[in-house]
This record gives structure tokens, sequence and C-alpha cells, in this order.
């Protein structure tokens, strides 16, 4: 049997061979026919039928049109049976005929094709009509609806080319359409199809873009107006063209009148009525993970070509590990922080404050726009061409708006089986579309401090070890010495590593990293989840110095509450046919020991003291957590970027926050991990511990050496908007926003990476 290539490369041939025989016997006819034009005459009606015998193959085939007919995009669903995402072809949201005004189908059929109920998809006397007026020089259509309607649906297979071959071809496919489709059923899909300008594609969408109404409440002037623009869509756009758009609709209403679609006594008084457009571009609907969406729509479009499905057409169902709760809370969350942030981030980026023109920095944010570049373009030099775009005050607005908007990310899963829950690319998609889960990668700071302190539990270094708190100097070679300082003071005593991780010390993580060897760090941190980015193993690694993704580290994360077994992150569990028929199951990852029971046990409890009494005491004090949970914050050079990790038996979250662009730091008294990154994730525990999402009273099989901190409060609500808008907004003076209440000093020093 041919393989699949051959057979193309074989049809291929075929097709080649067959057209250059058609255009040599075309060009012998033609030679013979200026010989013997009355004889060409005769043959004429046999040669174009014969013609256009040759063209049936290449136009869509009944089995094309039923299936067009029946034809469902793909959909995204959560593990809990929400649709998250539908991957349509277009902006379009399909509306039954019942649910379209009469008036636009009235005005359609008076306009477009009144005889439209009377013929079989092609119009002869409009046909012939239009034959007459073009070859005398005024060139009109003929086209039907059901015409324009192989148009709308096959526009690769027809064109829209003017030509005889189109014509026919056109007229072939509507032929086809009335022998599959009803009339009802040609209105109905005509009208979900055809385009509308703005990313608007049919009846409903054009409806509520221009008129800002769905399409069942449109009169008969928004109805001409609507169906007067399928002459030319852009020629009569009544946004950038209301007077020709006010013609077009004006000639449309006496067609509906001279077919008896409209009183004749009502025509002058409506030509004289304004447009009254309520203009409003209309976007796509995002779902609840527009990120996560994007991504696996990509992964779906490769499975379909490999298994030959159309991701816009044969309704495939993808059953994701996403859980719709747990995707709503975690938007809710970032969403109430990052906008609470934004404000303190205003004040710090002000136009008279970080975001001055005079500032090296903003200087070179400035050389980097356009506006500079076409000043220097212009022959300015730099300093002329700096103070050009400063005195600018939209163009420094628009700068400061674009860098200083700060962003985070989320991404929480099930530990016990490597599944995704929630997953947050960005603070809003339209705005940002970076995903900051899995494409962006920043430093990680101390949540990377882990993975020393395993590697050296592995090695069977007990987390009552005590170190030095004094200042550390190491020689790096070269003359070269590190070093690494911590927020306070250094205390000259002895501190175990138990409290050396829990109080985010860089001067004894230093120490112990010296101790272990940044291979085996390094070499940890990659079995246990960080598999895609560049570790250098150097000293400094322990501080978190290499960049790593978001999942990367919650993946990490999710192998320690595994007891040390590896799982890799699942998104898809199933792809269905449309009538629930599985296509295609995926097995679940095998757990991978990385980490021996021992050490994973001594880690984690380690890291419930960090919750407990150490940098991430916020969880117990502003969120009243009692869950058995342990974590870490992170925080790196400059309030750079903030990390925050937490675990629990049935779920792992990580949450980052920062800007896009590395050189836009957040200020000391919200830029910490514990201050900006902890309260999404703090929120979002609250809020699937009370929604019963996951269990409160699950906890890790591994023992507490040290018993765990009992705060003595009532878990609060979920914070709400005071008047200032966000997160903490209505707190006292001199409180963090996320915090509110009693704070321990521990969690409010700060942690930064040297």
């Amino acid at each position: 049997m041919a393989t699949l290539p051959s057979a193309v490369a074989h049809a291929t041939r075929w097709v080649v061979q067959k057209a250059g025989w058609l255009r040599g016997q075309a060009l012998r006819f033609w030679a013979w026919a200026k010989v013997h034009p009355f004889k060409a005459v005769a043959l004429l009606p046999a040669v174009l039928v014969l013609y256009v015998l040759l063209l049936i193959p290449f136009t869509p085939g009944i089995g094309d049109i039923r299936k067009a007919k029946t034809e469902q995009p793909a959909v995204l669903m959560s593990v809990d049976g929400k649709e998250l995402a539908s991957f349509r072809r277009a902006n379009r949201n399909w509306v039954k005929l019942a649910d379209i005004s009469p008036q636009v189908v009235a005005a359609l059929i008076a306009t477009e094709d009144h005889r439209f109920y009377e013929h079989h998809g092609i119009d002869l006397r409009r046909t012939a009509a239009a034959v007459v007026y073009t070859l005398s020089g005024d060139r009109q259509g003929g086209s039907t609806i059901t015409q324009q309607l192989a148009r709308n649906l096959y526009p690769d297979e027809i064109g829209r080319s003017v030509s005889l071959t189109r014509k026919l071809k056109e007229a072939i496919t509507a032929l086809k359409i009335e022998a599959v489709y009803s009339k009802p059923e040609i209105l109905e899909t005509y009208l979900n199809t055809v385009p509308f300008l703005y990313n608007a594609y049919g009846i409903e969408m054009a409806a509520r873009t221009y008129f800002d109404k769905p399409a069942s409440k449109l009169d008969v002037l928004e109805s001409a107006t609507l169906i007067g623009m399928l002459k030319g869509t852009s020629y009569y756009n009544p946004v950038t063209n209301p007077a020709r758009a006010v013609q077009r609709r004006n000639t449309v209403l006496g067609q509906m009148a001279k077919h008896n679609k409209l009183p004749a006594e009502r025509l002058e008084a409506l030509k004289k009525r304004p447009l009254k457009i309520d203009f409003e571009r209309q976007t796509e609907p995002q779902g609840p993970a527009p990120h996560l969406a994007r991504h696996l729509r990509r992964w779906l479009i490769d499975w379909a070509d490999r298994n030959g499905y159309d991701i816009h057409a044969d309704g495939l169902v993808m059953r994701t590990t996403i859980d719709a709760r747990l995707q709503s809370q975690a938007n809710q969350a970032v969403a109430r922080q990052i906008d609470a942030l934004q404000g303190l981030v205003n004040g710090q980026w002000g136009p008279r404050a970080g975001f001055a023109p005079g500032r090296p920095l903003v200087q070179a944010l400035l050389r980097e726009t356009a506006p500079y570049k076409a000043a220097r373009e212009a022959g300015l030099d730099d300093a002329q061409a700096l103070k050009r775009v400063a005195a600018d005050a939209d163009a420094m607005k628009a700068l400061r708006e674009e860098k200083t908007r700060l962003s985070a990310g989320l991404m929480a899963l099930d530990p016990r089986t490597g599944q995704v829950r929630a997953w947050v690319g960005s603070r809003d998609f339209l705005r940002d579309q970076f995903d900051h889960v899995q494409q962006a990668r920043r430093q990680p700071g101390s949540t990377f401090k882990p993975f020393v302190y395993g590697a050296a539990f592995e090695q069977g270094i007990s987390p009552r070890e005590t170190l030095m708190d004094e200042p550390v100097e190491i020689a790096l070679g070269g003359g070269q010495v590190w070093r690494p300082t911590d927020g306070g003071e250094p205390s000259y005593q002895p501190m175990t590593l138990r409290d050396g991780l829990a109080q985010s010390k860089n001067t004894i993580t230093a120490q112990l990293m010296q101790r272990v060897g940044p291979q085996r760090v390094a070499a940890l941190a990659r079995a246990m989840g960080v598999r895609q980015s560049k570790l250098d193993e150097v000293l400094a690694l322990a501080l978190g110095t290499s960049p790593v993704t978001l999942k990367e580290m919650v993946a990490a994360y999710g192998t320690l509450a595994n007891g040390g077994n590896y799982l890799e992150p699942v998104l898809v569990l199933r792809i269905e046919d449309r009538s629930g028929k599985v296509l295609e199951a995926f097995d679940a990852p095998q757990p991978e020991p990385v980490l021996s029971p021992a050490a994973a046990d001594s880690l984690l409890d380690v890291l419930r003291g960090a919750i407990d009494r150490g940098t991430g005491a916020a969880i117990r004090y502003r969120y009243g957590i009692q869950a058995d949970v342990a974590g870490k914050t992170g925080t790196t050079q400059d309030n750079t970027d903030g990390w925050f990790m937490l675990m629990h038996p049935q779920l792992v979250v990580g949450a980052w926050v920062g800007f896009n662009d590395a050189r836009i730091t957040m200020g000391d008294g919200y830029g910490q991990g514990a201050r900006s990154a902890l309260p999404i994730v703090g929120e979002l525990f609250q809020a699937a511990f009370r929604t019963r999402v996951i269990d409160a009273q699950a906890r890790f099989a591994a023992p507490a050496d040290v018993p765990p901190v009992v705060v003595p409060v009532e878990p609060l609500p979920v914070p709400t908007a005071g008047p200032g808008g966000g997160l903490g907004a209505t707190a006292p003076a001199g409180t963090v926003p996320g915090f509110g209440g009693p704070v321990p000093a521990e969690a409010m020093t700060g942690e930064p990476s040297r």
C-alpha cells in the first residue's frame, strides 16, 4: 500500500497532467473557433456543460456541506463540568433565526434576493439581467443569498475573483447547499456568517457592535442599516461614513417598501430619521483561564492535525484538570490584590517622583520609544530628542502607564496527582497576554532556598544543626569575595537550620550552600521540577539568582508536598467527540522519587515553621488559616520580584508579583513577597477552605518536630474594597495592603537576595 506522501505526490502529478491537457485542448479549440466561428457558437452550450462538469469535483462536496451545517467548535471544559473556552473560527455568537428580528430578514430578502423563496439557489432571471447590464458597461452582481452563503462558507474553494470560473463554482455550490439546507436554515446560516467589520461576524455581534442590543431587538431602521452594509462594509460603514450609510439605509428601506415589506406611507418619514449609532467594539469572550486556553488551543490544533479533526467544526471536547471554582477564586484574589497595590505603585512612580524625566532609568526607557527614535531620525541629538519626548505629556503618560503597570501570575496544582487546578497568567489578558506562569523567567529569590536545605537533609544533616548568624565572606577565587547580607543586623548567635530557613537568613543559607555544593543543589532543583530553565551552578544560586518559571517552582513544591515524588504537571485528562465518545485518554503521570521520604519530611516540616513563626506568618495572623500548611516567601534584589509558595496536602499554590520590565522595581513598603504575593495566596486558600474545595482538616504525613502555632483568631472573611478601591484600601495608616491587622515582626522582615 502506498504511503500518504507518495499518494499525495501521485495525485498532484495527475492533476497537473490533466490541467495541462485541458489547457492544450482549450487552445486548440480556440484556434479552431477562429477559423470556424459559426460552428463554435453552435458547440458553445455543449462546451459550457462540459466545463461545468469538470468544475464539479473542485467545489465542496455534499458531505462537506452537511458537515458545515452541523459544525461545532471545540470546547475546553473544567474538571467540574464548566466551559472554560470555545475555539470558534471568528468572533461570532450564533443565534437561531427565531431570535433574529423579522425586520432583518425582511430587509435582507427585499434587498439581496426578493425571489429567494422561488428559486433553488440560482435566480436565472436576475443572472440574465446582470449579464446584460454588465455587457453594456454597468457591472452588476446577480448572486442570490444562497450564492453569497457559498462564498461565506467556502472562501478558499470559491474565492472572490471576477471570473466565469468563480461564478460557475459559486452557482454549483449554491445548488448543493439548496439540496442540503432548508430555506430558513440558509437564512439563519447566512446571517450568522456574514462579516460586519471590527471583528464582528454574524448579525448578533453586528447588532451589539453598532447598536448595543441583541439581534432580536433591532428595529426597521437598524435592520436596514446593517443589511445595507452588505453591499460594501467599509464603504457603507456607519461609524466612519455616516452619510453613505444613511443613503444606503434609505435604499434598503425603498426596496422593502417596493416588495411590500414596509408600508409605503412610512417610507418618507423613516428616511428622515438619523442613524443613532451606539458603537462599541465587541471583544471575544476570554473565559476564566485565557492564558491556559491559548496554550491548550495550540496543543489541540497539533493533536487534531495528527488525528484528522478540525477544532473549529468537529465538536471536540477537551476535558482539563482545571477546577472552575478555584480558577474563579484565583482570578478574584489576583485582581483584588494587584489593584490595591497599583495605587502604591502610582505613588512611587509618579511623574514628579520615580518617573521624573531626569532620572537615568526613565531616560533609558525614553530612548526605546518610537517618538525618541523619530526625533533622532529628524536630526536631533540625544539631549534634544529626550527633551522633546519629555515635553510630550501624552507620550510620557502612556510610557509611564505601560512600564509601571504591576502584573502577577498564579498557578495551583494537586500534589497527589500533578493535576493543575488554577492558572492565572497575568492581571488582565486583554492588556497583558504574556503568560507569567510558563513564559516568564524571573529570579525566584528565597523561594529557591528549600533546595539548598533539601540537599543538606538528603546528606544526613539535621535541621537542628546550628550555624553562626554573623557576617559571611566566601572567597570565590580570582580575588573575588561573596558577602551575602540580610535585611537586619546579625545576632552573632548560633542559629539552627530550621530557624535559618524559617527566617529566610541569607547568611545561614550561604554557609550551608558552601558546605553542600551548588552542583548538588542544582541537581535536586532539576529533579524536583525546575526542568526547563538553566541553573548556574554557583554559590549565589542559593539565593535564587537563576531565572525560572512559576510553573517550574509550583511543580517543585508539589514534589515536596507529595513526599519527595515528582509528578509532571497535568492539564488534559481526555478528548471526546461531540457525542461524548472518548477519542483519547491520557495516562496519569507516574511518580518519580527524587528526594528521600526522610529528607522530604524534614524539609516540609521546616517550611511549616516559615508559616508558623517565620516570614510567612501572615497566613496565620492575617488570614486565620489554621490548616496544616507549609510555605516560603521570596524577594529579589531591590524588590524586583515578590514570590510566595504555600503547600497543603491537597493543593500547592505559587504566586509571583512584579513588572514586565525588570528594571522597574516595587517599593520597600509593599514589594517583599510577604506583602505582595502572600496576600494573593492567602485569599485563595481562605476562599477554598470556606467553599470546601479543599479539606481544612487534611494533614501531611510528615511528623511535626516543633508543635504548630495556634493563632487565637477567627478566620477572617474575604476583605472587601474600601472607598479607595482594592484590598486593604481602608486599612489604618501605617499598615500594609493585604495585612490590616497585627503582624509579627519576623513577617515584616525584609529578605532581599544580595
